[in-house]
């Protein structure tokens, strides 16, 4: 029985050490957000709104300003008005949907792919780098854990 109760308040120190670490990890994702929100001058729904389309197309995947307005929980006029700020900067172009001509996607430019690239390849650089001690196995595991750790945060 003592076995159980180890395993246990083990688990659950675990448990509470790896939800310290994942908030400790969210907060300097903030504070680097944060600097590349200044360095970009913009604010964040903006940031958030480029971040989005970039990782959407790393997917193949197009972006409609109705899925920016969902991912960002703000109404079809404040979308409309993020929109014209950062295409009326160069972050960003409305095409035509490649399948359906009545509606439009978002796309980011290459000039703002490009400095969007510009502020994270440092970083990525450096978390590629802290990634060299864990073996496939280990990051298998943790895709998987953060994979399960959006769809619980998510909804």
């Amino acid at each position: 029985m003592g076995d159980d109760s180890e395993s246990a308040v083990s688990r659950d120190e675990l448990v509470r050490a790896t939800l310290m670490a994942m908030r400790a990890f969210g907060d300097a994702l903030d504070r680097m957000h944060g600097g590349i929100r200044g360095d970009m001058d913009m604010n964040a729904s903006d940031l958030a709104a480029l971040r989005m389309i970039v990782i959407r197309e790393q997917r193949g995947e197009w972006v409609s300003p109705h899925e920016i307005a969902d991912h960002l929980a703000i109404s079809t006029a404040s979308t409309t008005k993020l929109l014209d700020r950062l295409a009326a900067r160069g972050h960003i172009e409305r095409l035509p949907h490649p399948r359906d001509g009545r509606a439009r996607i978002v796309a980011i430019t290459d000039s703002a792919r490009q400095e969007v690239g510009r502020h994270f390849s440092q970083r990525m650089g450096r978390m590629r780098a802290a990634m060299e001690s864990f073996d496939d196995d280990d990051l298998r595991a943790v895709v998987r854990f953060l994979g399960e750790m959006e769809h619980a945060v998510v909804e």
